[in-house]
């Protein structure tokens, strides 16, 4: 399987949760090297070859046909695909740019649109399944986060796209994070007033998300075209 952006944080507890799994990973990688080559080899000392790391711009539609072809030829074979690769952060109107808006379209959009392109005939040969990272934003903008907000709903509206025009061979579904893990820089009482907000009255967690993924690639055969909050109930209110 490839996890886009699996070297830290949530792609990293997915890497993690399917690897215990039983699944061989591709632990794909932009500018977190050392992040990606610690995971690879925690997860190798626990199974020999079972874990390999991957650097690709995704930003490049070239690079990602590379990056596919080099998971095939050394694996021969692709059962699940994980969009998980992003970029998170502000850009109000007045102040945002077209190197912002590139780049946001960019990880958060074409990324996952071209590396679905690329992996769906090796995808449709193992029947597999592709899932994608999307944001309870998506569907409720998140303020002062247009450009962002605007690429995830896009992403929402793919992986219902992609869902009918791959199927019956490959399933394609979405899980929407709220509340999992804050950004490095985001302010205590800030965090406190989101989660005084969610009915379920508190932050989730990585694994929240890893299991949710999990449950849609192996034991959701019937299932495609939907995209799962999990979000203690957030997009609710």
């Amino acid at each position: 399987m490839l996890i886009t952006g699996a070297a830290r944080r949530i792609g990293a507890q997915m890497t993690k949760t399917f690897h215990a799994a039983g699944y061989g990973v591709v632990v794909h990688y932009r500018h977190s090297r050392s992040e990606a080559d610690e995971l690879v080899q925690l997860l190798n000392n626990k199974r020999e070859h079972s874990a390999w790391a991957i650097k690709a711009d995704l930003q490049s539609v070239q690079k990602i046909e590379q990056m596919v072809d080099q998971v095939i030829t050394r694996h021969g074979r692709l059962d699940v695909l994980i969009n998980n690769a992003s970029t998170f952060y502000p850009t109000p109107v007045g102040d945002a740019n077209e190197s912002e808006w590139n780049d946001l379209m960019g990880s958060n959009l074409k990324a996952p649109f071209f590396v679905s392109k690329v992996a769906f005939k090796a995808l449709k040969k193992t029947k597999g399944c592709i899932v994608n990272i999307v944001d309870i934003y998506a569907k409720r903008s998140l303020v002062d986060y247009p450009i962002y907000s605007t690429a995830k709903a896009g992403l929402y509206a793919l992986t219902e796209s992609l869902a009918k025009e791959l199927a019956p061979d490959v399933r394609v579904n979405g899980v929407s994070p709220g509340a999992i893990l804050w950004p490095e820089s985001q302010a205590t009482e800030l965090t406190d007033s989101i989660v005084e907000k969610i009915p379920l009255q508190r932050q989730g967690a990585p694994s929240d998300i890893a299991e949710t993924v999990l449950f849609l690639a192996q034991n959701a055969a019937y299932i495609t075209g939907q995209v799962i909050a999990v979000d203690g109930g957030k997009s609710l209110v």
